[in-house]
């Protein structure tokens, strides 16, 4: 593949991530406790938390893996992406003021926090962690195979090498400074990417020549691709619609960036600024994808080794250097602030969810345990997404679709809903887990797919809110189970 032969280029990726040394020593002399590691003390304000939401929520996925899958799949692509724009401010409305009033009323500092102390038990909080735990290792195989092909292709070495160098910095980033680290990259990238991908589209257009001459390319060479479903078909579509939507709700790196909130007062526009901004950011994700595939097809760029590479090729060869710099450092925070926050719930479910909820305390030393436990998810990570070796949005999908079945039911509805119990909550989660990881496996070795192209992770979803609904409902609460008052107020809000 090319790769970037510019000084120019290589200067904007050296200095970021030397900043990003920075940014974790900076991070590191803020962070003495296990709250400043894992909900960053509880300080940040309401454009912080707005910003990096929606610059998780985008990230290696949608920076990287979102061209790929437009460049491979055309419009089957918008059903995602739309969705989540819509499912990022229903994930405010829905857990951000609930979330935030009890992390003030609580020790908070987790998902499995939050459905502990709404539900009882240690059984809800024993399965949300390994949800969690087991969700991460999917999605942060997905960040971790973006920085590999971002660097490859600005260095020009080979994967292993470029993974190599890029796990060495965000293990170094995300080890010393934990959750506050990746917050501030995930602000400082935001409002460097929602101007970059306006840029980004208007040379994408005009390098393939303008809207009409990518419609009627594509329209003469491929109509299924830009037709409303795309290459893969009505049902494939609508469950990611569903999936994306509904199943923003329950993606952990964007909702606990709730519980860091100082003042639950400040949620008011968040909403609105998060779902807007990632509507602008979607921008890059599909007209580089639609560019490249039109530009392939009229023979003008050589067909790509892979479509998760159509965004550094494009960058490369359409772009000015200044704009493919910024875009190509701003890919790099991206991925590395979102693979930060994966690793700090990874850390979070491995030293302190898991224990309290088997022995009834944490691990001893929480702060220096999550660090360790944080190396350990990296390596971990790295070895799924070599085994996996999916495009990076459907590994992004797979993961997605493991959060959203156990968190969307347990937390989302759960949070608003009085009737929900803790046997509900315990058999939605256990089963979200099983028939999302059988079926994928069962596809991924060609013994079992669902009909249609129905995605995994949409029938796990909705296995689970089914279950949710009808436990709570043909069981009720037993006799002794009860809320706790601030859970009560929390819901009444």
């Amino acid at each position: 593949m090319p790769f970037a032969d510019s000084p120019l280029i290589l200067a904007c990726v050296v200095i970021y991530l030397g900043a990003c040394f920075g940014i974790g020593i900076w991070a590191m002399g803020r962070t003495h406790t296990i709250a400043d590691f894992f909900v960053a003390g509880r300080t940040l304000g309401p454009l912080v938390v707005a910003v990096a939401t929606m610059s998780s929520i985008m990230s290696g996925f949608g920076f990287v893996g979102g061209p790929g899958l437009v460049f491979e799949s055309g419009s089957s692509s918008l059903w995602m992406t739309f969705a989540a724009t819509i499912g990022m401010p229903l994930s405010w409305i829905l857990v951000g003021k609930r979330l935030c009033l009890l992390a003030e009323a609580r020790e908070v500092l987790s998902l499995p926090d939050a459905v502990a102390l709404r539900y009882g038990g240690r059984a809800p909080r024993l399965l949300m962690a390994l949800a969690i735990l087991l969700g991460v290792l999917g999605y942060l195989g997905t960040q971790v195979m973006a920085i590999g092909i971002v660097l490859q292709a600005v260095l020009g070495v080979d994967l292993p090498l470029a993974l190599a160098i890029g796990l060495g910095v965000l293990a170094f980033y995300s080890i010393a400074g934990g959750i506050m680290a990746g917050v501030y990259t995930d602000l400082f990238q935001g409002v460097l990417m929602i101007g970059a991908s306006v840029a980004v589209f208007f040379y994408a257009v005009s390098a393939a020549g303008g809207m009409t001459e990518i419609s009627r390319t594509l329209w003469q060479t491929d109509p299924e691709l830009i037709g409303p479903w795309g290459t893969r078909g009505s049902m494939t579509a609508l469950s990611w619609y569903l999936l994306f939507g509904l199943g923003g709700v329950g993606q952990p790196h964007a909702i606990t960036k709730f519980l860091m909130l100082r003042d639950v007062r400040q949620l008011r526009w968040g909403a609105l600024a998060a779902g807007a901004g990632y509507a602008v950011l979607s921008l890059l994700w599909m007209s580089i994808g639609l560019a490249m595939r039109t530009l392939v097809e009229r023979g003008v760029q050589p067909p790509l080794e892979s479509p998760d590479l159509a965004a550094p090729v494009f960058l490369l060869a359409y772009t000015p250097e200044l704009l493919a710099g910024v875009v190509f450092a701003g890919l790099l925070a991206a991925v590395m602030s979102t693979a930060d926050s994966f690793l700090n719930l990874g850390a979070a479910a491995i030293v302190r969810d898991i224990p309290i909820a088997i022995t009834g305390r944490p691990l001893k030393r929480e702060l220096l345990g999550s660090r360790i436990a944080t190396g350990a998810l990296l390596l971990a990570s790295a070895l799924f997404a070599v085994y996996m070796k999916s495009l990076i949005a459907l590994l992004g999908t797979f993961g997605w679709g493991t959060f959203a079945a156990a968190i969307v039911p347990s937390v989302a509805i759960g949070l608003n809903w009085k009737r929900a119990t803790a046997a509900a909550c315990t058999v939605s989660i256990a089963a979200g887990l099983v028939v999302n990881f059988v079926f994928e496996l069962l596809a991924r070795h060609g013994i079992y797919a669902l009909p249609g192209g129905f995605n995994v992770g949409c029938f796990a979803l909705l296995t689970s809110l089914a279950l949710f609904v009808g436990v709570s409902l043909v069981f009720g609460k037993p006799e002794g189970e009860t809320t706790p008052p601030e859970v009560t107020a929390a819901m009444e809000v």
